[in-house]
């Protein structure tokens, strides 16, 4: 039985391009808008930016911690890999592209090698739904804090 999982998700964000940037690099907030993870800690910074994140997340059968490696082309793409934690490899990477000045289209692209065994159902499951929930919830904060910063102009 395989543990790789590729996945893509595309979707359309009513947020600015580098409000999107923004809110997909406030690392430590993840665990406020991302129903999966229950941890998030910036490990390491570089000129300003967090550079090695480690995460926790909930996967029912048992906690998993992870700690992935980031690189940026600002405000255009974030790319990742994992240096360390329970999972044997996770990379990936977010594009963004503007629509308009008000609208993204973002495209989030991962590869995750488990390394450890998860029952049939569960696993297919997990594949199936965990990128594009995380997308979705992803895409919900960034219209939240558009909306938001959109109040406080008027």
């Amino acid at each position: 039985m395989s543990a790789d999982a590729d996945q893509e998700c595309t979707v359309q964000i009513d947020a600015p391009r580098q409000l999107c940037f923004d809110v997909i690099t406030d690392f430590e907030t993840y665990p406020k808008w991302n129903a999966a993870l229950t941890a998030a800690a910036v490990e390491k910074k570089s000129r300003g930016v967090a550079k090695r994140v480690a995460f926790e997340l909930d996967a029912r059968v048992k906690k998993i911690r992870y700690v992935l490696e980031y690189s940026y082309r600002k405000p255009r793409e974030l790319s990742w890999k994992s240096v360390d934690g329970d999972v044997e490899e996770i990379s990936g990477s977010y594009r963004f592209k503007e629509l308009d000045g008000e609208r993204t289209e973002a495209t989030c692209r991962q590869t995750i090698r488990l390394g450890f065994w998860l029952p049939g159902p569960l696993k297919r499951l997990a594949e199936a739904t965990a990128l594009e929930q995380s997308v979705g919830e992803f895409k919900a904060e960034a219209e939240r804090r558009a909306a938001q910063a959109k109040r406080k102009r008027r």
